[in-house]
C-alpha cells in the first residue's frame, strides 16, 4: 500500500461557470483536503476522497463569495463541506483515467464521472522522494445539487449557467 501525503502548496481546484450569457466567472476552494488510499502502481486499485470546505470559495469579489456561501446556494451554514467519494476507477489509456463516485453538494448526492490524467512520478529534488501528479477535469450540473437561484436576463438566457466546469490539480509525495 502506498501512503499519499497531498502537497496543498501545488493543488488546487478549480471551477468556472457561464455569467450573463457572455462571459465566464472563475473561482477556487483554498481549503481542501483529498485522501487517496492503494497503490501507485495500480491506478484502477486507488480509493479516493475529496472533502472541501465551502466556505473556503473564493472568487476574487467578496460580495459574490459571501452571495455564493448564502442559503441562495451552498449554505455553508448549514452544509459546510462538499465531498467526493471514488466509487471506481477505469483505465483509459497509461495516463488517462476516468473515475467515478459520489459527490455530495449541500446535502444532495449524486453519481459523477471526472476525466483523470495522470502526470507520473518524479523523484523530488529538494525532498529526495517520490512525487506524482494528477489533473482532474468534469462538468456538473449545479441545480442537480439544489443549486438553482438565478435572475432571468432581458435579452433571454440567465444570469448564471447551470453547468459548472471543475478541474483540479493534485500533487502528492509518496513513501
Amino acid at each position: 500500500m502506498t501512503i499519499f501525503q497531498l502537497d496543498k502548496a501545488h493543488s488546487s481546484i478549480t471551477f468556472q461557470v457561464r455569467h450573463m450569457m457572455i462571459s465566464k466567472a472563475k473561482g477556487e476552494f483554498t481549503n481542501f483536503d483529498v485522501d487517496v488510499q492503494g497503490d501507485i502502481n495500480a491506478l484502477e486499485s486507488l480509493k479516493v476522497k475529496v472533502t472541501v470546505d465551502a466556505a473556503s470559495i473564493d472568487t476574487k469579489n467578496a460580495d459574490r463569495d459571501n452571495h455564493l456561501r448564502s442559503a441562495d446556494f451552498f449554505d455553508v451554514e448549514n452544509h459546510p463541506t462538499i465531498t467526493f467519494v471514488s466509487d471506481s476507477v477505469h483505465k483509459l489509456s497509461d495516463t488517462e483515467y476516468e473515475v467515478t463516485g459520489q459527490l455530495t453538494i449541500r446535502g444532495v448526492t449524486r453519481t459523477e464521472t471526472f476525466k483523470v490524467e495522470y502526470n507520473g512520478q518524479v523523484k523530488n529534488p529538494l525532498t529526495g522522494g517520490i512525487t506524482v501528479g494528477f489533473d482532474v477535469e468534469g462538468t456538473i450540473n449545479r441545480e442537480d445539487y439544489g443549486l438553482v437561484w438565478n435572475v432571468a436576463l432581458e435579452t433571454g438566457g440567465f444570469l448564471v449557467g447551470k453547468e459548472v466546469k471543475l478541474n483540479a490539480s493534485f500533487e502528492f509525495a509518496l513513501s
